[in-house]
């Protein structure tokens, strides 16, 4: 698939593309450059769009505080590893 670049250096996102990526009007994008020089372009999701990710069906809701009780925890155990 191809574009063309504008003047104003705007291209077209083929529809094959917007509807691969489910963009909308008013949909925002982000470009990944890799240093092999390939670009990749992913539709920018809300942070809203992350809700509920990381829990699993019948798994408690965890705290903020638990969290960093956990990373704590991790992060002395992880320590007390590297002297030995």
């Amino acid at each position: 698939m191809e574009s063309s670049i504008t003047s104003k250096g705007q291209a077209t996102i083929p529809k094959e593309i917007r509807d691969h990526l489910r963009l909308k009007p008013g949909d925002r994008v982000k470009f990944f450059v890799h240093p092999d020089g390939t670009v990749v372009l992913l539709p920018k999701l809300p942070a809203s769009a992350a809700r509920g990710m990381l829990q699993r069906p019948g798994q408690r809701r965890v705290t903020v505080a638990e969290m960093e009780e956990a990373i704590a925890a991790g992060a002395t155990a992880r320590s007390r590893r590297g002297r030995r």
